[in-house]
């Protein structure tokens, strides 16, 4: 193939937000993997549907709005969106068909296991009584109807709900008019849950959605009115999140985005999924009050909607329908009575969690915040726990006066409420609160412990320093003491505090400033080490690949003959394997029990292979838009660690699945071994081995 050649083609790249729908199907083919525990795959049908929301949300909304914009500069946007909205349509659908029989499939699975979701047609006498007395003395006054004739437009309810269209009929009187009525009643799972657990019955445990409860109790709901019959179908809407537009799209298309689509109110529903048994009537008011467009999407369904839930589906004791417990492991250098401190001042560190627990990265903060030798902290935090030990850690170091800088960013995504409460108790603490920098989002993950006479440390993360999400993400930590790496870091507090003053990183990767850039070169370095018949290779560990300038190099990494593997979770724009393209490409996503997220780079530099970790994806928003770091790691042993990491990861047979642009998602194959391989798990016993090797005399 010629080099010169223009390489984006339609059947060379896949959009971002098609290939997001593919890398979602995957959750649900998990879902239906025999091999995963049968609590564990409702879980999943929870992660699959939380996540459509949030897509529906953010990058649908967007894909609207560009849809609807008038402006005759926007045509080509326009058709691309146009296109990808009805290839999202189309695989919704079929994804919905599947993810209703196989919530059926799962549900079978239950009973067989006597766990039994039963509905308000299927009680017996005693289970009733028990919902009428729950009803009483708990629901009562939560479950307030209102009357669709006095609704103006729904987009003014929430729609993280679960809504029931009632159907009310006083049957003929003696003028032979049949009386009708029509109400909706938000389900409030938020506080009690969205399942009850029932009386058991003939050995079974049953279990009720609260929908069914609420269902089973419109009599009493509907005491004061005159009515003989009720009826209800539930139904959802997702709203435009809005702010999308702010951060996903370049200046130039956002601005003419802004200036030619037709208002939209904020907060507009742009997806409805109803029962399919809702009668005409009843369907038609509650369409009207939702106000959809034609860009918009209605779904109609089964029974049961806002499967997120099922994430937190009651287990009832079956610890045996859920995966085993690992617990996370503490490294036993960390858990003497030596400094921590010290003990990274001697040589670089590193965590794994969710297999190592983030409580050693808690226990630095600690000992940070009362070491009469530490004058002061400066970190980023873009999401936080609800009852964040790190902020804990942090007031207390500035208690105890040293001065502690927080760089927040007020813009993460469905949590800017929280960082907004977050921040407010930090200053009351005397931290100073930086709120990023203006039109970045600061998406790094960065720790700077300054101490006296040149002995600062940083620490450098793939992931959020969030105690919720060390339990269930894969994210790796660099611990250091490398002074040209402190600096580094030390000078992009700097830069995130006085954006406009020129600094030049010597050893950190650093996006906006030339990150894309010196990725770009490295890729460039493997092409020409091929060329003049050096060793040369690409590993890549990473959740989103969507850059076309990136997917360019790496297609022209191939064509040159450069051995490129990758892992990756969500977007990846890249298609495999077509001839004189992408054939030394290959790319495998894993689902598992943990989420994948931390970011690895690997290139083999001519045999003397580099190695870097960091925060950012390979996708415009990273590269050209946020304040993202990724650095450079120099210890043999932590280098021998991430080419595990990637190995393994590559290797896995059990949860890996061919990304090659397809959205077949086929199971990688068993290899040469014929050997299942779970790289999670051999993570774990791998860990799990060392920690016991370590504390033998």
């Amino acid at each position: 193939m010629d080099k010169k050649r223009k390489m984006k083609h339609p059947e060379e790249t896949i959009p971002r937000d098609v290939s997001w729908m593919y890398f979602n199907y995957r959750i649900l083919q998990e879902a239906q993997n025999k091999s995963v525990p049968l609590l564990e795959r409702l879980g999943f049908m929870g992660i699959y549907s939380n996540n459509l929301d949030e897509f529906f949300r953010v990058r649908m909304a967007t894909l609207a709005r560009i849809a609807e914009s008038e402006l005759k500069q926007m045509k080509g946007e326009r058709e691309v969106a146009l296109k990808t909205i009805k290839t999202i349509n189309r695989l919704n659908a079929e994804y919905n068909r599947e993810f209703e029989h196989v919530m059926q499939l799962l549900t079978k699975e239950l009973e067989q296991e006597n766990l039994c979701i039963v509905n308000e047609g299927q009680l017996d006498d005693v289970q009733a009584g028990f919902i009428r007395q729950y009803f009483r003395n708990q629901l009562a006054g939560f479950t307030n109807p209102v009357w669709l004739s006095k609704v103006g437009l729904l987009a003014n309810e929430t729609d993280d709900s679960i809504y029931l269209a009632v159907k009310l009929v006083k049957w003929p009187d003696d003028d032979g008019k049949e009386k009708k009525d029509y109400a909706i009643v938000r389900v409030p799972v938020e506080r009690f849950g969205r399942f009850l657990r029932l009386p058991d019955r003939d050995g079974k445990h049953c279990i009720m959605f609260l929908d069914d409860v609420i269902r089973f109790c419109l009599p009493m709901i509907f005491t004061s009115v005159d009515f003989d019959h009720f009826e209800a179908y539930s139904f959802k809407f997702t709203k435009d999140a809005e702010m999308e537009l702010d951060n996903e799209l370049d200046a130039g298309t956002m601005q003419k985005v802004q200036r030619g689509v037709k208002s939209r109110k904020n907060g507009q529903p742009i997806r409805v999924i109803s029962d399919a048994g809702m009668p005409k009537d009843l369907f038609r008011r509650i369409m009207k009050r939702l106000s959809l467009d034609k860009y918009d999407t209605t779904i109609s369904g089964g029974r049961y909607h806002n499967h997120k839930d099922l994430m937190k589906f009651p287990d009832c004791g079956r610890c045996d329908l859920k995966y085993p417990a690992w617990p996370p492991l503490f490294k036993p250098e960390f858990t003497g009575a030596r400094s921590m401190l010290d003990l990274i001042r001697e040589e670089d560190r590193f965590l794994h969690v969710p297999y190592h627990s983030f409580d050693h990265y808690i226990q630095l903060l600690c000992e940070s915040a009362i070491s009469p030798r530490v004058k002061a902290i400066k970190t980023t935090l873009y999401r936080l726990a609800k009852d964040s030990k790190v902020v804990e850690a942090l007031i207390a170091a500035a208690k105890n006066g040293k001065k502690v800088t927080v760089v927040i960013e007020l813009l993460a995504r469905f949590d800017e409420a929280s960082n907004i409460k977050w921040s407010k108790r930090m200053k009351d603490a005397g931290i100073n609160v930086v709120f990023g920098v203006e039109g970045l989002k600061v998406h790094s993950k960065l720790l700077y412990i300054e101490a006296e006479q040149g002995r600062s440390i940083a620490c450098i993360g793939t992931g959020n320093f969030h105690e919720g999400n060390a339990k269930v993400y894969t994210d790796c930590l660099l611990m250091t003491a490398s002074q040209p790496i402190v600096k580094d870091v030390a000078n992009v507090f700097n830069f995130i505090e006085k954006p406009f003053i020129p600094i030049k990183f010597k050893e950190l990767l650093v996006s906006p400033n030339a990150m894309k850039k010196n990725v770009m070169a490295m890729i460039q370095t493997e092409i020409k080490n091929k060329q003049l018949g050096r060793p040369a290779f690409i590993k890549v560990k990473i959740n989103h690949i969507t850059d076309d300038e990136i997917i360019k190099k790496l297609y022209e990494a191939s064509v040159a003959g450069v051995k490129i593997d990758m892992l990756v979770r969500g977007n990846c724009g890249i298609v495999t394997g077509i001839p004189g393209v992408s054939d030394c490409i290959t790319i495998h996503g894993i689902i598992d029990r943990y989420l994948e997220h931390s970011r690895i780079l690997i290139f083999c530099n001519g045999g003397d292979e580099r190695y870097f970790i960091g925060s950012a994806d390979w996708m415009p928003r990273n590269l050209d838009h946020r304040v993202e770091v990724m650095t450079p790691v120099y210890n043999p042993l932590i280098k021998q660690e991430l080419r595990r990491i990637v190995d393994w990861g590559f290797a896995d047979t059990s949860k890996g699945r061919v990304v090659d642009g397809s959205g077949d998602n086929l199971l990688v194959g068993l290899g040469q071994t014929g050997q299942p391989f779970r790289s999670q798990e051999a993570l774990y016993n791998y860990y799990k081995e060392q920690i016991t090797i370590e504390k033998q005399p």
